[in-house]
């Protein structure tokens, strides 16, 4: 259990580490509550954005300065004419092993970089089936099935260990973080040798998240190339959303017993440079977040991380117990947020509606929650929710970092006022 005390000075220590990256740091006294937490990582995220782009005034679009060099805290950057050739030295986001990554290829955000792999596929693979657990993320399904017509997309059925056999076509596997728990761990309990590829979508995971390294001992057994993919405004800027930004990393490249794994996994890569290149989808320099990749910022990460989980959990005990007939699924493996339906089956704009309404309603009574079309804040989030799958829809609560007492006080009026409110959603 964390309290508001212990709480308000890790909050704190946050603030400091946004803070020292500015050039002249300011004298921000120890935050008094949880909004004027929030409040000093937003403005010092802003202030860093802002000053970015006042010290590297030379550094345009068409790289016409000689005399520029770009940087963002440890990142430092070189391309000509508008970044299509973007290089990016700097920190991972990750804990990996760098004798097992190929290449990382940084794009304007997460779907930029699904969208360029994706339509890159398509030279080294031909015609090829990629296979998706139920509830993989909606807009990459939507992506494949609309603009990716050399793969076929299959949901799997469960238990997936039959869908893994080899078929006739090459096969790549779509392992998304937001996926539920029981889904994501039965992949692990297959045999993955006739698998050709693995896209493994680790937004909802932290990038030290032990997951993302089991998935990868998994993949490595069946010596199975794999390409993460992944959003970086979520979990990798300390809740300030500091700027769009995401990556493909390649994983299985050249080197002693790459083989034919290694070849496919470098062909990928510099065709996804070039589709990069081609859509306009290069990264900004002025979007890497400046305070990455020093151990404080590790450790205040992990903690952050570790608080959500925490009060993740708490929340899907309580909502086990007080909605059990309005919960759609309480145990995604991530566990950052959770889904509400209601008592009739609700469309987008009635699920825009009731979040919209709960943030309201539970903000005028002081509780920090707003409607947010994102997760991993210092606040609770709502936003409608769509279940690909299904095609269903429903109410997604982002469980935030907030000391533990405040949390639970916000659960239980979350879980009041969806019950109470049935009759009008």
């Amino acid at each position: 259990m964390e309290t508001i005390e212990s709480y308000l000075e890790r909050k704190h220590r946050e603030i400091e580490l946004l803070n020292d990256c500015l050039r002249s740091p300011q004298r921000l006294p120890r935050p008094r509550s949880v909004d004027e937490a929030i409040r000093a990582k937003f403005e010092l995220a802003a202030a860093l954005r802002a000053e970015h782009e006042l010290q590297d005034w030379k550094a345009t679009e068409t790289a016409w300065s000689t005399s520029a060099c770009p940087s963002s805290g440890p990142f430092a950057f070189s391309y000509d004419y508008q970044r299509a050739d973007l290089r990016v030295s700097g920190p991972s986001f990750y804990e990996l092993e760098h004798s097992c990554i190929s290449e990382t290829i940084y794009t304007a955000s997460g779907m930029a970089a699904i969208s360029a792999f994706l339509l890159a596929s398509g030279p080294v693979l031909a015609k090829a089936d990629i296979l998706a657990l139920p509830g993989s993320y909606g807009e990459t399904l939507e992506l494949i099935e609309r603009l990716v017509p050399h793969l076929r997309l299959v949901t799997l059925k469960e238990p997936p260990s039959k869908a893994l056999a080899r078929g006739g076509a090459p096969q790549i596997l779509l392992l998304d973080s937001c996926v539920s728990g029981q889904r994501f761990e039965s992949v692990l309990r297959c045999e993955g040798s006739a698998l050709d590829l693995l896209m493994f979508d680790t937004t909802c995971f932290a990038g030290r998240s032990g997951r993302i390294r089991r998935v990868l001992r998994w993949a490595r057994r069946y010596k199975l190339p794999v390409v993460m993919v992944r959003s970086h405004n979520k979990l990798d800027s300390l809740g300030a959303e500091y700027g769009r930004l995401g990556s493909a990393v390649f994983v299985g490249g050249s080197g002693q017993g790459a083989g034919a794994g290694g070849a496919m996994i470098e062909r990928l890569a510099a065709e996804t440079r070039d589709a990069v290149r081609l859509l306009g989808g290069a990264a900004l320099p002025a979007h890497f977040p400046p305070y990455v990749g020093s151990e404080a910022y590790w450790a205040l990460t992990n903690k952050r991380v570790a608080a959500i989980l925490r009060n993740g959990r708490q929340a899907a005990r309580l909502f086990t117990r007080e909605l059990a007939s309005l919960a759609s699924e309480l145990h995604f493996v991530h566990g950052l947020y959770v889904t509400l339906r209601t008592g009739r089956p609700l469309d987008e704009a009635g699920a825009r509606q009731a979040a919209e309404a709960l943030s309201r309603d539970l903000s005028r009574q002081g509780y920090p929650i707003r409607h947010a079309g994102s997760f991993g804040f210092d606040f609770a989030a709502t936003e409608w929710f769509h279940d690909a799958t299904s095609d269903r829809y429903s109410v997604r609560i982002a469980v935030p970092d907030l000391p533990t007492e405040l949390w639970n006080d916000l659960a239980v009026a979350i879980a009041h006022w969806w019950a109470s409110n049935q009759g009008r959603l």
